[in-house]
């Protein structure tokens, strides 16, 4: 009893002396951390609902069935390892598919936002008035982070801060070369505002062109990379299904060539897809 109330006085001590010192540092160094790479692609993803947990375990249960699966078919236990770590990235490329695919479908869409801000500033309403009303007018797949944006701009937040939520919910480059073109002339001021919408919207044409047209092109590469690294592992599975085969890789030997296997076919995916990779679209100001 006395070891306990000692270690709950000197608790309460601790405690005590911590609540002298100011919390500003520790909050700002909290805002001021960048979402993990999980968080950021599940937001251009457009899954922000959800949580990196949530991939994690989704990770663990791809891995699981696949290794399940695999053993109950060959009953070779190497085999089964290297099937449960292709699946085991499944989630993560289902996610990078489902974000480069919505990329894709907002830089199609991208020039008609612009277009609409262009009109309504040039009707006389303020940029505020003019983002807002993308929430009713604008196309169907932007209207709810344009909504959230009028939410946080009719609740009594600044512009500054409406602005940047709303390039977190869109978690697009694109989007946030428009949103810091907005900030940048909302601070500065001036009279250009539709001129430099209107030159914004057509440079966005233009790239989302030539864009579509590389991505087309190097369509070709990234199918003939997936294609020869998935055919030799779909020959092993089905070797492995023969109790013979399945005898060989369960040894040593056997484990060798798989491990040699699993990292010549890493190594050269990867240089296939470095070779005929287009420069990505970075993020502004994250």
């Amino acid at each position: 009893m006395s070891l306990l109330l000692g270690t709950a006085l000197g608790m309460g001590l601790m405690l005590v002396w911590w609540s002298f010192f100011p919390r500003t540092a520790t909050m700002r160094s909290r805002r001021g951390r960048r979402p993990g790479r999980i968080h950021r692609l599940l937001a251009e993803a457009g899954h922000q609902k959800v949580g990196a947990s949530g991939v994690v375990a989704a990770i663990a249960a791809c891995a699981v069935t696949a290794f399940l699966l695999v053993m109950l078919l060959t009953t070779a236990v190497p085999v089964a390892l290297c099937f449960a770590l292709f699946a085991a990235t499944l989630p993560v490329v289902v996610l990078r598919w489902q974000a480069a695919r919505r990329r894709a479908v907002l830089r199609e869409i991208w020039p008609d936002v612009v277009d609409h801000l262009r009109s309504a500033v040039r009707a006389g309403m303020s940029l505020p008035e003019a983002i807002m009303q993308l929430g009713t007018s604008g196309p169907s797949q932007l209207r709810e982070p344009f909504v959230e944006f009028t939410r946080d701009y009719r609740a009594g937040q600044n512009m500054e801060t409406s602005l940047r939520r709303l390039k977190e919910r869109l978690a697009d480059p694109v989007g946030d070369r428009i949103i810091v073109a907005l900030t940048i002339t909302r601070e500065v001021g001036g009279s250009d505002l539709g001129r430099l919408l209107g030159t914004l919207a057509e440079f966005l044409r233009d790239n989302a062109r030539t864009r579509s047209e590389l991505e087309a092109r190097q369509s070709w590469t990234v199918n003939a990379a997936k294609l020869a690294v998935s055919a030799p592992w779909i020959v092993v599975l089905l070797l492995s299904t023969q109790p013979e085969a399945a005898e060989a890789y369960r040894g040593m030997t056997g484990l060798a060539v798989l491990a040699v296997g699993l990292v010549v076919s890493l190594v050269c995916y990867r240089l296939m897809l470095r070779i005929g990779a287009l420069p990505e679209e970075e993020r502004v100001l994250l």
